[in-house]
């Protein structure tokens, strides 16, 4: 059987390697190539591309996604969403994750892969039934993670939810590196034989076994893995695309590629990787084997992100008591998969925790949020009296987190009247208010003449 390859070097790829810097500008260029080239799917939109391209390239998403679509006229254009939280860092009502939904499929996007950072299908519901209402490929993505709830039974559970629900393909979200070869083999073939769906694999090289865990998966009948053409490969990053196309080159899985053609885009990818490392975009620190993943279960972007708060708190000497810290709350927070926002929040308050001296003697605003339930149900029930010390008494959610947000679009559309140029313009203002107001302000100055360079400060004529 053909395996399938989705390449993910314009969203995964780049938000993995180089912060979610890669621009519209830099993609437009090889369009034509990677249509060219036999992929199944291009990743090319969702994840943090949202919020990078809004935030600091200061370039609407919609039309990125709009000249993407243009330009290929082969390849399937495939996104990330998580959920009820669509591409932002909250649950949103069902009319913005709906009408969401229907603009990214209208501008251009084929498949959605959908996820939840804690597993709840029921913040999937609503985004399911969206994508097919809107005739695109409905993929429902189960977040990988290690526990002693998450067995073989609980995966198979899950993907067999996702197939009642509605899916049209099942993906193993794997985005810390933690899925093991013979592991992978186990999983993925009990998943096929009891669901009928087509099966995508996605990992991350973090902790070094990625391309081995994929051609085991590949041999138990996966059906696509999510490669990295090789500049934007490796490290945080997937296994490379031309070295997984050459590893099943001539076997009953060979993927078909065209492997001059995949030169010629890493060819091109490849002075933008070197001008990334040149001005510190991209970290050398994530490029190599990181084989604490494995030990701490902490995805390699989760790891920087640590480091830096610790270098801002001049702490960096207890790197080591935070990494020892994370299980513990992650066992306190219900046992949720490590992944935005996830693990933000567990991150997060693992480092108050050690800085404070004191377990839970400062607890954030999310971490209250995850133990409230406003993230959903975790896998585990939370510790009743960690919740009860962060929530000093307040009611915790037991419901869809969902059911209980009004719509917002009305209110939304009436704040941005003045700065409103197309229907999507309400949506990115839902999804980041700051951010979208300060991008509105720049595109109108620009609109007018004005030269005002990209200001991250908000600073633009209103």
């Amino acid at each position: 059987m053909a395996v399938k390859i989705t390449e993910t070097a314009l969203r995964d790829g780049h938000q993995s390697l180089m912060a979610t810097r890669l621009s519209t500008e830099e993609m437009m260029p090889i369009i034509e190539k990677m249509d060219l080239a036999g992929y199944h799917s291009v990743e090319c939109w969702g994840g943090a591309t949202f919020d990078a391209a809004v935030r600091f390239l200061k370039e609407d998403p919609w039309d990125r996604l709009r000249k993407l679509k243009k330009g290929f006229k082969n390849t399937k254009l495939q996104m990330l969403l998580r959920g009820q939280n669509l591409l932002g860092y909250r649950p949103y009502a069902d009319d913005v994750v709906e009408y969401f939904i229907k603009k990214a499929v209208e501008d251009g996007i084929d498949i959605v892969r959908v996820f939840d950072a804690l597993n709840d299908f029921r913040n999937l519901e609503t985004s399911v039934k969206a994508i097919r209402k809107e005739g695109a490929h409905a993929q429902v993505a189960i977040s990988y993670t290690l526990g002693d709830t998450y067995t073989l039974e609980y995966y198979v559970k899950k993907a067999k939810a996702a197939e009642t629900m509605g899916a049209d393909s099942i993906c193993i979200k794997d985005m810390a590196g933690l899925l093991l070869p013979y592991e992978a083999s186990r999983l993925i073939e009990a998943i096929k034989e009891e669901t009928s769906l087509p099966v995508q694999l996605h990992t991350h090289y973090t902790s070094g076994v990625a391309s081995m865990t994929y051609l085991k998966a590949v041999e138990a009948g996966a059906d696509i893995i999510d490669c990295a053409i090789s500049p934007f490969s490796m490290g945080t990053s997937q296994p490379a695309t031309e070295v997984m196309a050459e590893t099943l080159k001539g076997t009953e899985y060979d993927t078909g590629l065209d492997q001059p053609l995949l030169q010629e885009i890493a060819e091109y990818f490849q002075p933008v990787r070197d001008e990334a490392l040149k001005s510190g975009l991209i970290n050398q620190k994530i490029l190599g084997v990181d084989v604490m993943t494995l030990s701490y279960q902490v995805p390699g972007g989760m790891l920087s992100n640590l480091i830096s708060q610790l270098k801002e708190q001049k702490a960096e000497d207890k790197f080591y008591d935070v990494l020892k810290e994370i299980p513990l709350v992650r066992q306190d927070f219900g046992d949720p998969p490590l992944v935005t926002p996830s693990s933000q929040i567990v991150g997060t308050q693992a480092v108050l925790n050690v800085l404070a001296g004191e377990r839970y003697k400062m607890v954030t605003r999310e971490s209250k949020a995850l133990l409230r339930g406003e993230y959903g149900e975790t896998a585990k029930p939370v510790n009743a009296s960690v919740r009860e010390k962060a929530l000093n008494g307040e009611a915790v959610i037991t419901c869809r987190p969902a059911d209980l947000l009004k719509p917002e679009l009305p209110d939304a559309e009436n704040e941005i009247e003045k700065w409103k140029k197309q229907e999507e313009d309400v949506l990115t203002y839902v999804l980041f208010p700051q951010p979208a107001m300060e991008f509105f302000q720049y595109r109108q100055a620009q609109e007018d003449g004005l030269d005002i360079g990209l200001a991250q400060d908000g600073a633009y004529p209103v």
